[in-house]
């Protein structure tokens, strides 16, 4: 794709980064096969080739957003299914996240928007306010028919039918490795999944160490920064990251550290971008890089270390791969084989390379083609007659369990099961 950035524009980094991707492009349109929203609404716009039609339009001109280029990014679920897909290794990623912070700046977004986009961005990284906000949710869940914002009725709707009790596993503290100790990992305990979910940090701690892991719950670390990020709200994402960095850093300077470990993939896909993220940023360069490439996901670490062979255990397992796993870290296999390895029957559904349409607070601001995007899903899913659902990812599993009466775990939570621990409690009813 010919651009026409002048020198002075191409001095700002941003603006580098997104002429040498766009300059990628060919237009061959591969990327509109696989993009969710594209088969949804069947606008061109709406495909990662028209929305990048509209990026390079809007940087070019050097102007602010207008209501039709953010009206397209704002429909895009960062899925990155494209970038699997493109021929020509256009990093999508990294346009649209740039577009996103251009919109931030240059864009007013309507009254409602700003309110409901702020409230998220304050509440969600935080596990106390998240927590508060879903028992307020639980309270309002009732009426909510009675409001005519959809976006607030999603809201209302994710609220679980139980809140679990806050775990002190998430608490800074170092777990001793079971027997011969043969690596020292990083937790990444993360925000909304403990207030979600506290069982797949319980159950990821138990695993590692039943395979020799020391497992060290690092003081300081909190939200990846992945749901400001996907806002275009760079200083609060960027904030979130940094105090990531400082926490690892720490240990891993006074102990060492094999790997960063992480259990939901959508913060995994953002940690392993921190060295983009401050590449240009002389404190934080070359911590963050070290960041990034030590963390793994939790599927990554176990192939790593070697999972025992299970018997059959006579479950059969739908697995979904969450977006972020396989377009955002290119990880497809692994987590399948330890699952076939651990003794389960393992079925994958069709078209698994489409979103689920949770996508960080997609499903909460885009509430009717991400529920168009769960029903697709789900049928997929319970076409395999599975007797449990698996997903690496949080918000998956919230997506995916909201739309089915089949139990949707946490991949770990079956390993651990397989290798010692307790049944999964999803799978206890």
């Amino acid at each position: 794709m010919q651009t026409h950035f002048s020198p002075e524009q191409l001095k700002d980094p941003g603006i580098a980064r997104a002429n040498e991707i766009l300059r990628s492009c060919v237009h061959c349109g591969f990327c509109t096969a696989t993009c969710p929203t594209y088969q949804v609404l069947g606008d061109e716009l709406d495909s990662p080739r028209g929305r990048i039609y509209l990026i390079k339009d809007m940087l070019e001109a050097g102007r602010p957003a207008d209501e039709k280029t953010v009206k397209h990014i704002d429909r895009c679920l960062s899925c990155l299914a494209c970038m699997t897909t493109c021929p020509s290794g256009v990093h999508y990623m990294h346009l649209v996240d740039h577009a996103r912070a251009h919109i931030e700046k240059t864009y007013k977004r309507p009254f409602m928007d700003r309110v409901l986009r702020a409230v998220l961005a304050r509440v969600i990284p935080y596990p106390g306010r998240f927590r508060l906000a879903l028992l307020a949710a639980k309270v309002g869940k009732p009426f909510a028919w009675a409001i005519p914002d959809a976006r607030l009725r999603a809201m209302l709707a994710m609220a679980p039918k139980s809140i679990p009790p806050v775990s002190r596993n998430d608490d800074p503290q170092v777990f001793p490795a079971q027997g011969e100790r043969r690596m020292r990992v990083a937790l990444m305990t993360g925000c909304a999944q403990k207030a979600l979910n506290t069982d797949i940090n319980d159950a990821t701690i138990r695993l590692l160490r039943r395979l020799g892991c020391e497992v060290v719950v690092a003081k300081g670390q909190g939200c990846c920064g992945a749901l400001t990020h996907h806002m275009g709200k760079e200083d609060l994402a960027h904030a979130s990251a940094a105090a990531n960095i400082r926490a690892w850093m720490a240990e891993h300077r006074a102990g060492g550290l094999d790997a960063i470990v992480i259990n939901t993939s959508g913060c995994g896909t953002t940690v392993k971008d921190y060295g983009h993220m401050f590449r240009t940023d002389p404190a934080l360069a070359e911590d963050a890089a070290t960041v990034a490439g030590l963390a793994k996901d939790i599927s990554e670490v176990l192939v790593k270390i070697g999972l025992p062979q299970g018997a059959p255990k006579g479950l059969r397992v739908a697995y979904h791969v969450a977006c972020s796993l396989q377009h955002g870290q290119q990880i497809k296999s692994a987590p399948k084989d330890l699952l076939k390895r651990a003794g389960f029957e393992v079925v994958e559904p069709a078209d698994s390379h489409l979103c689920c349409g949770s996508a960080g607070t997609y499903n909460l601001l885009q509430p009717e083609i991400s529920a168009e995007l769960k029903r697709r899903k789900v049928a997929t899913l319970e076409a395999k007659a599975p007797q449990v659902i698996a997903a690496g990812n949080i918000g998956c599993m919230m997506q995916i369990g909201s739309g089915t009466g089949i139990p949707v775990v946490h991949t770990v939570e079956l390993l651990d099961w397989a290798t010692g621990g307790p049944q999964p409690r999803a799978l206890l009813g």
